[in-house]
């Protein structure tokens, strides 16, 4: 392993985490919320829920009442006023169900003098839910959607006609009362109706991308999944107001600072990486072999969320696949590939990402690792692990997708 890419990759992720968390601006979108005087109940939900829950109420003072429903592993404290729950991700699962029912408890029977201050983030489609048929299926469901390579957008086209608070029915329920909705965007382009599904959006899709959707990947739906499809969502919403906070480009803005303070020219290819991880991963790989070589110190940054196709049986995560493809591209190069997932989670393991250099290939080739079959069995984090390039950074409580960088010394 190249020690000092690695200490430059490091310092980099962590300059780059830190400039995203939501604490400032969850406060910064507060200096527009103005209760009317009723009673201030406070709902977060996401994996960034607790970070964004005590940020607010630390802003405030307090609140009247409160829930968090985020991921296990993200609960950091006690809130004043709030109860903090955990729950499954990226699979829903009876935690989550129970901490939603838990929320609309809180907001039940409320005025229209009273608030409800929604924080939203990432993984709010999964934490955050109220399953409108059994919640086995809807696992099964969510399952199947993963497998297949399913967009974030067509996932949540999905489940917002399975959930009885997504696609705007959460501040239906609120009514009379009013929403003040803080969101962190984690999708690309920020459509806020597709982020953790719109809880307090009115949704733009319809029931026939809904049906289209399954079709296209052959999902195995029970006759009522397929009456759900075909119920319409909330078209308009007069309760709710919304201020989006936090976004990837932040992310990779926050990247190319850190670049440059390590003596880096950075360039931003984009902050819409929307592609099959390993195909991104092969692409900053070809762009570290034509710049390597020129004497000059270079980062190439794409933010955005890749997905990834099951084919095997291994563990890994979309950015731990997104670096290990890019390892042969660069054999014997002065250069790396590391790809992180500000959430500081990849996939279902304890990783948020991936790291390799120019000695990676080698190196797992004299452990008998063979590149290409381990992404064709998505096994990437046992061959990151054994070449120590898993990146682990813990819960950071931030979630605006994902950022792969390329590093090239000269």
């Amino acid at each position: 392993m190249n020690e000092t890419l690695r200490r430059d990759a490091d310092a980099i992720i962590g300059a780059s985490l830190s400039a995203v968390l939501p604490d400032e601006a969850v406060r910064r979108a507060l200096k527009a919320f103005q209760p009317k005087g009723g009673k201030v109940m406070l709902v977060a939900a996401g994996k960034a829920g607790w970070q964004m829950a005590r940020a607010a109420v630390e802003a405030l003072g307090r609140v009247d009442g409160g829930v968090v429903v985020t991921k296990y592993g993200h609960v950091k404290g006690q809130i004043s006023g709030v109860d903090c729950y955990e729950a499954g991700h990226p699979v829903p699962d009876e935690n989550g169900f129970a901490a939603t029912e838990k929320a609309l408890e809180l907001v039940q029977g409320l005025t229209a003098e009273d608030t409800v201050l929604f924080l939203l983030s990432g993984g709010g489609s999964a934490l955050f839910e109220k399953p409108l048929l059994p919640g086995g299926e809807l696992q099964d469901i969510t399952s199947q959607l993963l497998a297949s390579g399913a967009d974030i957008v067509e996932m949540n086209t999905i489940r917002k006609r399975l959930s009885g608070v997504k696609g705007g029915r959460f501040a239906q329920r609120c009514a009379p009362a009013n929403v003040f909705s803080i969101v962190l965007s984690d999708i690309l382009g920020d459509p806020l109706d597709m982020i953790a599904s719109g809880p307090a959006v009115p949704d733009s899709s319809t029931c026939a991308q809904a049906l289209a959707i399954a079709e296209k990947y052959r999902l195995n739906l029970s006759e009522q999944a397929k009456e759900l499809l075909a119920q319409e969502t909330p078209k308009a919403l007069d309760n709710v107001t919304t201020r989006i906070t936090g976004s990837v480009r932040e992310l990779c803005a926050a990247a190319a600072s850190a670049c440059r303070a390590r003596g880096y020219e950075p360039v931003v290819l984009t902050d819409r990486l929307c592609c099959e991880a390993r195909e991104a991963g092969s692409f900053l790989g070809s762009i570290v072999r034509t710049h390597a070589g020129q004497g000059r110190k270079l980062a190439f940054i794409a933010g955005g969320e890749t997905v990834v196709h099951l084919t095997g049986k291994g563990l890994g995560g979309r950015n731990q696949e997104i670096a290990l493809a890019a390892a042969p591209a660069l054999a014997g190069l002065d250069a790396a590939v590391f790809s992180v997932g500000s959430d500081g989670t990849d996939g279902p393991t304890d990783a948020a990402g991936g790291y390799v250099d120019g000695d990676t290939a080698a190196a797992l080739a004299a452990k008998g690792w063979n590149v290409f079959d381990t992404l064709k069995n998505n096994d990437a984090y046992h061959a990151l692990q054994a070449a120590e390039g898993l990146i682990i950074t813990g819960a950071t409580g931030t979630n605006v997708n994902d950022v792969a960088v390329a590093l090239i010394t000269g």
